[in-house]
C-alpha cells in the first residue's frame, strides 16, 4: 500500500514557445517516485504563482483556468483513493496510466523473471558464464513448481510478493526440494535480484525483502593436505579413465583451475614467461578476470604425459578433459582407491591449491589472489583457509622472536 502522495502544478518555463508561453504540467509523486501529465494548456510565466500553485490574477483566464486545474487534481485524488481502497501496491505510473484511460496489466511474477532469463541468456559468453544463467534457470523451476504447489496457480503479479511468500518459498526449498540452508539463500537471493528489478521500474513500491535477513551457515572448504596430496599424485591407477581424471585433478591442485577454465584451455594459453618458465595466460570464465600462473613441476609432467594425447594433439585442450559430472563421479573412485575420506570434487582441487600448495608455503595471499583470477582479496580470505601447520610455524617463528627480544632487555 502506498505511503505518500502529493500532486504539484508547474510550468516546463525552459521550453517557451514562440508566443513565450509555457507548457503546464501536473506531478504526481508516490512514495517519492515521480511522474508527470501534460495538462496540454500554455501559460504566461509571469502569470504563475509557482508559491500558490496557480495562475495570479481574477480574470476570466485565471478563474478558468483554476478551476480546470482544481477539478484535474480532484480526479487525480479520486484515483489515488480508488487504488487505495483496491488495497494493493500502486505507482505514480500507475495513477497516471489510470488517469489517460490506460488499462493497468500487473507485472507477472513468472512472465518477469523468464524474460529476464532470456535476456541473459543472449549474454551468456559476454557478461555472463553459463553456470550462472543456468542457477537463475534453476530458480525460476523452482519458483514455477512453488506457485503450483503453494497456490495452485501458474503465476502471480509480482507486486503480490510478500515477506510471507519470501519465508514459504524458503521452506519449500528446504523442505520439499530437499536444499540445504546456504543452498536455499543462494536461490533466494537471485529470486531477490528479479525483485530489485521490479522495483527499479516501479512495478511494486515496497521492497519485500526490507524486513528479511539472509544468514549464511559458516562452512569450512575442504582441501587436500599434504600427505593426502602427495598419495593422490604417486597412487598406481591402472585404470585408464579414473588415471586421467586423476591426472586432471592434480593438475588443477598445482594450477589453482576451476574445472570450466582448464576445460576451455588450449595451447594459445602456455606461454613462456620473461623468467623463461612455462606459464598460463587466460580470463576466468566466471568473473571474465585474467589470470598469470606459473607451471608448477606436478603440472609440466601431466602436461608432458598427455602431450600425445588425440585430444590435444588437434588441439581441443592442454590435457583431456571429461565432463564434469562423469570427473565427480569417478573422484570418488579414486578416493576410496587411495584412502582419502573427503569427498573429492573438481572445485576441492582449487582450494588445495590456495592453502597446501601456497598459502602454507609462504605465498603471499596477494600472489594467491592473482593466480586464482580474483578481483579482491576477500574472496581469495573466504577459499583461501591456511592450514594449522603454517599457524604454528609462524608461531614458532614469533615466539624465538620475542625471546631473543626479551635477552636482549634483559642484557
Amino acid at each position: 500500500m502506498a505511503n505518500t502522495f502529493s500532486t504539484l502544478f508547474y510550468l516546463k518555463d525552459k521550453r517557451l514557445d514562440k508566443n513565450g508561453k509555457a507548457g503546464l504540467y501536473l506531478r504526481i509523486t508516490v512514495n517519492g517516485m515521480r511522474t508527470a501529465i501534460s495538462l496540454s494548456r500554455k501559460i504566461d510565466p509571469e502569470k504563475w504563482d509557482a508559491r500558490m500553485n496557480k495562475i495570479k490574477g481574477k480574470g476570466v483566464e485565471a478563474e478558468e483556468l483554476n478551476k480546470f486545474m482544481a477539478t484535474i487534481r480532484h480526479k487525480v485524488n479520486k484515483i489515488q483513493h480508488h487504488l487505495l481502497d483496491e488495497d494493493k501496491h500502486f505507482t505514480a505510473n500507475d495513477i497516471k496510466d489510470k488517469y489517460l484511460g490506460k488499462q493497468i496489466q500487473p507485472k507477472m511474477l513468472v512472465t518477469v523473471f523468464f524474460e529476464h532469463n532470456e535476456q541473459m541468456k543472449k549474454l551468456v559468453g559476454i557478461e555472463f558464464a553459463i553456470a550462472t544463467w543456468k542457477r537463475y534457470y534453476t530458480t525460476l523451476n523452482h519458483i514455477i513448481e512453488f506457485l503450483n504447489k503453494q497456490y495452485r496457480k501458474t503465476d502471480i503479479p509480482i507486486q503480490d510478493v510478500d515477506l510471507k511468500f519470501i519465508k514459504e518459498f524458503e521452506y519449500f526449498l528446504k523442505i520439499t526440494k530437499k536444499c540445504n540452508h546456504n543452498s536455499s539463500l543462494k536461490y533466494i537471493n537471485l529470486f531477490k535480484k528479479i525483485i530489485r528489478i521490479a522495483i527499479g521500474n516501479e512495478w511494486i513500491t515496497k521492497d519485500p525483502f526490507f524486513n528479511y535477513k539472509v544468514q549464511f551457515n559458516h562452512t569450512e572448504r575442504e582441501f587436500l593436505s599434504a600427505i593426502e596430496l602427495a598419495t593422490l599424485v604417486e597412487k598406481e591407477i591402472r585404470i585408464e579413465r579414473l588415471d586421467m581424471v586423476r591426472d586432471m585433478f592434480v593438475f588443477c591442485c598445482y594450477t589453482g583451475l576451476a574445472y570450466i577454465d582448464i576445460q576451455k584451455l588450449t595451447s594459445d594459453n602456455l606461454v613462456i614467461n620473461i623468467d623463461g618458465n612455462l606459464w598460463i595466460e587466460a580470463k576466468r570464465t566466471k568473473t571474465n578476470a585474467k589470470f598469470n600462473i606459473p607451471l608448477l613441476p606436478n603440472a609440466l609432467a601431466v602436461l608432458e604425459k598427455y602431450k600425445n594425447h588425440p585430444k590435444v594433439l588437434i588441439d581441443e585442450c592442454i590435457i583431456p578433459v571429461l565432463s564434469n559430472q562423469k570427473a565427480n563421479a569417478y573422484l570418488k573412485e579414486i578416493a576410496d582407491l587411495c584412502g582419502i575420506k573427503k569427498n573429492l570434487t573438481t572445485h576441492l582441487a582449487r582450494h588445495t591449491f590456495a592453502t597446501t600448495v601456497t598459502l602454507s608455503n609462504g605465498v603471499p595471499i596477494e600472489t594467491v589472489g592473482k593466480m586464482l583470477g580474483h578481483k579482491n582479496l576477500r574472496t581469495t580470505q573466504h577459499y583461501a583457509k591456511i592450514i594449522n601447520k603454517k599457524i604454528g610455524e609462524d608461531m614458532t617463528l614469533l615466539k624465538d622472536k620475542l625471546a631473543n627480544q626479551f635477552k636482549a632487555k634483559a642484557f
